[in-house]
Parts: C-alpha cells; structure tokens; sequence
C-alpha cells in the first residue's frame, strides 16, 4: 500500500456551495478510497478556506491516477497535487539502493 499527500485548491464557486450548504467531504470520499481497496487517513482544510488536504492509502499509482483524475474532472478544484510519501524504510532502502552510477550536477566536472 502506498501513502499520499493530495493538496487540492477549491474553485470559488465549490467554496460558495461549501457555504450555502456545509458539509463533511469525508463522508462523501472515504467510500471511493475504500471501494478503490484504500483508506482515507485524514482530511483537512487550510486556513482561508480554499485548500483542501487529503492524507490517504491506495494500492499503487494506477489506481491513485484513477481516483484523481475523476476528481480533478468534476471541476471542483482549480489544482489537485499529490505526492507520494515514502516510509523511513522505503527511505533507507532507497538511499543504499542498487543504483550504480553517480550524478554530476550542472556546471561540474569530471
């Protein structure tokens, strides 16, 4: 299972219907996450009104591109960005992995 930080940007106009009428947004998506075999792990909003961050798991990215982008279509949100947060072993393994060539940065020799 894989674990994401989706940052997502409301439309004025969603922010106007959220006021109209408010509601719980995790009750509307924690379904799609289970049905999608995952789990919401948190929901919150950012001061000011119109950002939204979601913590969750899914399988893996295909399935993660399928929530999405079904997300990002409705039209509620002006940006969605997500990024997939490794675990501190996932880290570790990562930073003595099997990747045998160096990087040389721009402007550097040799």
């Amino acid at each position: 299972m894989s674990t994401y930080l989706s940052h997502h940007v409301q439309t004025p106009a969603t922010l106007a219907k959220l006021i109209a009428a408010p509601e719980d947004r995790r009750a509307v998506i924690e379904p799609i996450f289970k049905a999608a075999g995952g789990s919401l792990l948190g929901f919150w909003y950012g001061v000011g009104g119109i950002d939204v961050y979601v913590l969750f798991e899914v399988p893996d990215d295909v399935v993660l591109t399928s929530v999405l982008t079904r997300v990002h279509a409705s039209g509620a949100f002006s940006s969605v960005t997500t990024t997939r947060l490794l675990t501190m072993e996932e880290m570790l393994a990562a930073l003595g992995g099997s990747a045998t060539t160096s990087y040389r940065p721009p402007g550097e020799t040799g």
